[in-house]
Order: structure tokens, then sequence, then C-alpha cells
């Protein structure tokens, strides 16, 4: 029997002779590379961090000690130890096991963060409620990794732990030169001087107040433990410097210099039977698209907050490395540089993923549109994204930036509109702009039958009775729900808008002419496009009722997009079945005129 079968719980780890915690380590290897190569996941970290678990969990007493990890997508190996292991079949999956830690799986995880620099101001407060409630003798230890530490929140964390020699917070810096890609900037090359041995070298953390031990081989346990143990002994915050191997103990990791295999997918399902090409992924698009601007406008510049290659600017970057910046995982920082750069005559184009773009609210309000700065935002992963669960799905971009005075956001339907409204985008120089699109494949292109007013007419059925605003990749949808009022005898016609914020006039005077409007959205509906199209009917004054389709303001479980969809009501059978209903309710308003504003006809080639 493996020896990793005997381990329920951190506890039996203690028992272990050193030859068997490195059994168990290799045990713990095979089990993810073979679980995680199937179910896809963030294998590279967690390939890095097994010997570092392992002495954590021998050292502390979790969970009255307190581990808390930064980033969330390298504590699989803290879940094998915490009686998770036979649950990995599932990871990622709708029911199944989080890829990151869930206060709802294990009183092991504490927070469940999976954005990047947040553990150490969680350890900060928590660490100050325990002595301000006399329970000070559980320590609280933070695990963050040199990534993590581009990032200013971590900084803000280290400068107040660093003014209060008596808050017991021990560090875990978990340095493996590397988010995704190598790390970037001043800090990465302090780090390499701090594991040169050279005593000339000074160190930022003793500086700005901290306790410093190592740098330690973070696959030595016994070295990690002697060093963990000398850091809960010291009483006050200290950084531990462990330097580990991202992707240690497999091979296609080694040989994978762009992320060490930071993410692999899932295994694809066996004999499908489908030989047809797939559709290209949104990324992929928009990563061609900007080099082929890049191409025809040497104005345009690449930014990115450690995503070079996620969000699709790696060939941007191979083109044009000198007009590709990565400020590391700092967004706050890239939107308010992105406003200098503009200052010196640049158009920059800003992607992240769009959870991320949260962090740089303030810069894009104050910094970027304040001072009507044609920055261009490219929001990926838009929308419900599934598997990476609540704090990954992008459900508050169009919420938030809506608010933005004077910005323009656009939301293509496929690959074709993707391509076209980009360039608008980017031609626009009378502001900021949001280009958004969810994660996955474009699948075909939705053609227009015709455009009005700048709007695309997707569908125009006899009868003016139902209007469906479909926002970007929820065409599909609309399309489906079409078909289903057609079913029922009720007319439809389906508009995307392209450009969804600011509301289009005229679809608000379009409107008139209708009985009943549905907007059909990937974003909370607090907020969203359906609420703004409302907020404009009431200040025109229209009377046609509307009904607003999106994510209830709730944080949604991984699973799939389709899964996570279904759940919040978005399927075209459930959409039809209460626009339908809706519709039937108005039978006190007078139909209104047959001859409505979109035209039947192609007027111009899509």
């Amino acid at each position: 029997m493996p020896l990793l079968e005997t381990i329920a719980g951190p506890g039996d780890l203690r028992a272990l002779s050193p030859a068997e915690l490195d059994t168990v380590a290799g045990e713990i290897r095979e089990l993810l590379i073979d679980k995680v190569t199937r179910t896809g996941g963030h294998l590279g970290p967690n390939l890095g961090v097994v010997e570092l678990t392992i002495a954590l969990h021998r050292v502390f007493d979790s969970p009255r000690d307190t581990l808390l990890w930064d980033t969330g997508h390298q504590s699989y190996v803290h879940k094998v130890l915490t009686g998770r292991q036979h649950d990995f079949d599932g990871l990622r999956s709708e029911g199944g096991l989080s890829g990151y830690p869930s206060r709802a799986e294990s009183r092991h995880d504490v927070i469940e963060n999976s954005h990047a620099s947040t553990a150490l101001s969680y350890a900060d407060g928590l660490a100050r409620a325990r002595a301000l409630t006399g329970d000070g003798s559980r320590a609280v230890v933070a695990v963050i990794g040199d990534g993590a530490l581009t990032g200013g929140l971590a900084w803000e964390a280290l400068n107040n732990l660093g003014g209060h020699r008596d808050i017991p917070v021990i560090v875990v810096l978990n340095d493996n030169g590397r988010s995704y890609a190598p790390t970037v900037g001043g800090f990465a090359a302090h780090l390499r001087r701090l594991r040169d041995p050279d005593p000339g070298h000074g160190n930022v953390f003793r500086e700005l107040g901290l306790g410093y031990l190592g740098p330690v081989d973070g696959h030595d346990i016994a070295a990690v433990e002697d060093a963990l143990c000398r850091a809960r002994g010291t009483g006050g915050p200290v950084v531990v410097h462990v330097v580990t191997q991202k992707g240690r103990g497999w091979e296609p990791a080694r040989r994978n210099d762009l992320d060490r295999c930071h993410v692999v997918r899932a295994a694809p399902p066996p004999g499908n039977g489908s030989s047809a090409p797939a559709s290209p992924s949104w990324t992929s698009v928009f990563g061609a698209e900007i080099v082929r601007i890049g191409e025809e406008r040497p104005d345009v510049v690449a930014v990115t907050a450690a995503m070079l290659e996620p969000v699709g600017l790696l060939e941007f970057q191979r083109r044009f490395p000198e007009r590709t910046i990565d400020v590391g995982i700092a967004e706050q920082h890239a939107a308010a540089s992105a406003a200098g750069l503009v200052y010196g005559g640049l158009h920059p184009v800003l992607a992240v993923y769009a959870t991320f773009a949260n962090r740089a609210f303030d810069q894009f309000l104050v910094d970027v549109a304040l001072h009507r700065c044609p920055v261009t935002l490219v929001l990926d992963r838009a929308g419900v994204t599934g598997d990476d669960g609540p704090s990954h799905n992008g459900m508050w971009d169009l919420t938030v930036f809506q608010a933005v005075p004077g910005v323009r956001i656009a939301a293509p339907r496929d690959a074709t509109r993707l391509r076209g409204l980009l360039r608008e985008a980017v031609a626009w120089r009378q502001g900021p702009t949001v280009v958004r699109f969810p994660k996955g494949r474009t699948g075909p292109d939705v053609p227009a039958i015709a455009t009005h007013a700048g709007m695309d007419v997707l569908r125009n059925d006899p009868g003016r009775e139902v209007l469906l605003v479909a926002a970007g990749p929820m065409a599909g949808l609309a399309l489906e729900v079409s078909d289903l009022l057609a079913a029922e005898g009720i007319g439809s016609t389906v508009v995307d808008p392209r450009w969804v914020s600011p509301v289009n006039p005229e679809l608000v005077r379009a409107a008139a002419h209708f009985r009943f409007v549905a907007c059909l959205e990937d974003n909370g509906r607090t907020g969203g496009i359906g609420a703004a199209i409302g907020q404009a009917l009431g200040d025109a004054g229209a009377t046609t009722p509307l009904r607003c389709f999106g994510l209830p303001q709730e944080f949604q479980a991984h699973g799939s997009r389709g899964q996570v969809l279904a759940r919040c009501g978005l399927t075209a059978e459930q959409v039809a079945a209460e626009v339908s209903d809706g519709f039937h309710r108005q039978t006190t308003r007078l139909r209104p005129s047959t001859s409505g504003p979109f035209p039947t006809r192609t007027t111009r080639g899509k």
C-alpha cells in the first residue's frame, strides 16, 4: 500500500522518518501528475511546494495554527495532506474539489483567496485579533510567492508588519522566480542578490523591520523545518525565504520555460467522434489581431500584469518587445502607467482577466477617465469562467466600468466582431474604451441580417412583438430563445448593440415599437446592461416592459460555463418561458405598428 494512503491528516506526518517523508513527497507528485493532467488545473505551482507543504504541516498544528495560502492555486498539496487526496478526480468540476482553498471543504482552509498579494494582509489582521483576544499562542503563517510580492497590497502589509515587532506573523516566501512567467522588476533582482551568499548585499525585509531567515532549499524538508521552528521562536514578524523549483519532478514542466506548466488543460474525452476543426479561442483571436494592429500603428503599446501569455500578448511581445510592458501583479500601477503612456503620445492596450481588473478601478476612474485618456482595456475571461470558481467569474466588470464617465464598452459576439470592435476601440481618441470577451472558444460567426444605427440586427420576425437585446456572446442564446418564441407564435427581433455602453439612444427609441423587451447578458444583473437599458427607457418616458436576464448577485460555485449559466436560469428554455409569460401578461397594452425601426433586408455585408 502506498505510504500516502496512511496519511489521513497532518498529524500522521510527524511519525514518519526522513526516508518515509521523501517517499510521501514522491507519491504526492505522482498523484498530482496523474489526477491534474486528467482534470486540468494548476499543476506546476503545486509540484514546486510538495516538501515545503510537508514541512509546514509537521511544524505547525493546522487548524489550530493557521496556514494562509497566497495565491490559493498552490494549495493542492495542502488538500492532499488534510484528508482530500481521494477527491482529486472531481477537481474543479461541479460539486467536486475546488481549485483553491475552500472554507466549505475543510476546517484547514481559512481564506478562499485566489487573487494574489492578499494573504499578508489577512495574516496581519488575524494576528492582531489574536493578540487582542489573548489567543496569541496560535501561529499565523502566510505562504506567498515572489510573483505575488510584485503586488502593491503585499508591500502595504509588509510595511505594517515591519512597524510592529510584537505581531508574530511568519511570512514564508516561496521564491521560484516566477508568477506565470519569470518575475519582473527590481524586487526580482533583489531576491537574486539574496540568494547570493555575499554578506555585502542589503536586505529589504530587515530594513522594513522584519526578521529574515534564509535562503533555504525548499526541497530539503529538514532544512525547511529547522527554519520554520526558528521563525516561530522569534515571537515577531519574520520572513522565511524558501527557494523552490516550479514544476519540480515532472519533465514536461522542466522543458516548459514559458510557465513551467502553470496550468494544464483537462485531457480530452476519449473518442467523441468529431473531426471538425475547433474554432479559435477568444484569446487567440485578440492576440492575432493586436499584432496586426501593432504592425499598422507604431503608437500602440501592449501592457499586462504578469499575464503575458494567458491574455494573448506573447506574439505581440515577440514582434514588438520594446512596445510590450509587463508590470507584474500590479493592475493599479498598470492603469495609472497607461495614462502616462497616453501623455507621452502612445495608445496603450491594457489586457487583463476581467476579475483582476477590479483592482484597477480607482486608477481607471480617476487617472484614466477623468483625463479622458484613450486607453483600451481588454478584459479576457469576462462573464462566467466556470471551473476556477467564484473569485474568477468576470461578472462584475460591466457593473463597475459602466459607472465610469465617458467610457465606451464593447461586447463582441464572435471572432469577426472581436476583430472589428478592437479596431474601433483603438481608433477612438476621445476617452477610454473597454473590450470584453469570455473564456473558451469563439464558436461560429453569427452574421447580421441588417444594421440599424450601429446595432446589428440578427433576426427580425414580423409583428414587432418582443425585442431581444443580446450582449456579446449571449447572441447565440438569444437566437435560440427567438426560435422557441416563434414556435409559440410570438414574433421577435434580436439585436446586438455591439457597443453595449453607453446605451444607444436608437435602442431606446426602437423599444417603443415592441410590446416587450428582454436583455440577455453574462454579467451580474445589478448595474448591468439590462439595468442601464431600463434606466434609459425610464428617462425617455418609454413604457415598454423590460425583463433583465443575467447573473444573480451571488458568488457562483465552480463548474463549467454551461453548468453555471444553467444554474442561473440562462438557458434557452428557461429564458423563453419567462419571456413568453411576461409577454402574455401585457394584455392591456396596444399592439404596436408592424412598421418598426429595424429593416428586414441586409443593408451591408457582415
